[in-house]
């Protein structure tokens, strides 16, 4: 398994993606909706995700892709897990915090990762066992050990008049006088958390191509993911807290009232 070219994949998907993002942003662009009027797609989603697609196809035509907006339409040992513009509100919003992430998923494990910053060109990489890095240096997540002082993030659903439950945790949080942010963007949440920028982040209802490339990231810079329950994280499971480790069980504990 040559991981190194898989890698050279991964970040020629990533430029070739963000070029598109940049196409639209200065050209203009149409975008509709999806499951909210707040859940908001644009040409740059489609076109992104159709690039890394034909890239993936021509390099590796054994490899299946699950991606965001066309999902999955096959099986394989080896499978591509793309999300082609991560913070698309962001993104339409001309808010500057969106990014793709593509991570690769071997047999079942997920490892390698590319987090790329396309409005401030940081690019976050992993390969399993060999670390984590931002544009080329290595990084590591913070040695903050109290949560009380830590910096945090979170994430709501579109809809949160329909599922609340997240609205709960953030609630907990503010009321323990924690410093919470919501950036919009889960990848580039969990490579803050990676780099340091972030103590913890944890959201609910993510799905795969929200997490692959960050899960591996963070885990190569020390990080620690898991469940709501303090379970290794399993890619599929819908309910993420990650953070530096240090302050991994009290922003359990707070977040779940105990």
């Amino acid at each position: 398994m040559d991981l190194r070219a898989y890698l050279q994949t991964a970040l020629d998907a990533a430029y070739l993606a963000k070029g598109i993002h940049q196409y639209y942003q200065e050209k203009g662009f149409t975008q509709s909706t999806k499951s909210t009027p707040t859940d908001v797609v644009t040409q740059a989603d489609h076109e992104s995700e159709a690039a890394i697609r034909e890239l993936v196809a021509s390099r590796h035509p054994e490899h299946v892709v699950l991606g965001e907006e066309q999902g999955q339409d096959k099986e394989g040992a080896f499978r591509w897990i793309v999300d082609p513009l991560d913070g698309t509100v962001n993104y339409a919003h001309g808010f500057p915090f969106y990014a793709v992430s593509i991570g690769l998923e071997a047999h079942g494990e997920v490892v390698l990762g590319v987090i790329l910053d396309t409005a401030r060109n940081e690019l976050f990489t992993a390969i399993k066992g060999q670390g984590a890095f931002l544009n080329g240096r290595p990084i590591h997540v913070s040695t903050r050990d109290t949560l009380l002082g830590s910096l945090l993030a979170t994430g709501f659903p579109y809809d949160v008049s329909k599922d609340a439950e997240n609205v709960t945790y953030f609630q907990r949080a503010l009321a323990k006088g924690l410093m919470v942010r919501r950036p919009g963007a889960a990848a580039l949440d969990l490579a803050y958390v990676a780099a340091g920028r972030l103590d913890g982040f944890w959201e609910v209802k993510l799905n795969p191509w929200d997490v692959a490339a960050g899960w591996l990231i963070i885990t190569e810079a020390g990080g620690k993911v898991t469940d709501l329950q303090g379970e290794a994280y399993r890619l599929g499971n819908r309910y993420l807290v990650a953070s530096n480790g240090l302050i991994h069980d009290r922003l359990l504990q707070t977040i779940l009232g105990k």
